[in-house]
């Protein structure tokens, strides 16, 4: 069973940054992909971003492009998501999760295409 757990979660200033971190165990993580997502209160959950472990191909929404980047840590089965220029619109519940199916790049921006989800890490953005 898989089991991924995030960390990093907090409370910053706008224009701040943060590192959240998502370790995962007990699957074989080359054949992954790893994906972020957020729920604000009242809202829907969305896509954040994702990247394929074998091959670091990335995927980010265009409300986080550029200011946020996802990478991956093979060796320690671990992925980052790095954000920068925080901004208010940005607290939420931040979530892991990691798909064991195969797609095309886009294909992991769907929720449905994820298989596991860690239990999420709160991210709070004061203005």
């Amino acid at each position: 069973q898989v089991h991924l757990v995030e960390s990093g979660g907090g409370l910053v200033q706008a224009g701040g940054s943060l590192r959240l971190s998502c370790a995962a165990s007990g699957g074989t993580f080359s054949n992954y992909a790893m994906g972020w997502f957020r729920q604000a209160p009242g809202k829907e959950r969305e896509f954040v971003a994702a990247v394929r472990w074998s091959s670091d191909t990335t995927v980010y929404a265009d409300s986080v492009r550029g200011r946020f980047t996802c990478s991956s840590d093979n060796p320690k089965n671990t992925v980052y998501l790095q954000m920068n220029s925080l901004k208010p619109e940005d607290t939420a519940v931040y979530y892991c999760a990691a798909s064991v199916r195969y797609g095309g790049t886009y294909f992991y921006i769907g929720g449905s295409a994820y298989d596991y989800w860690g239990q999420g890490t709160q991210v709070t953005v004061s203005s």
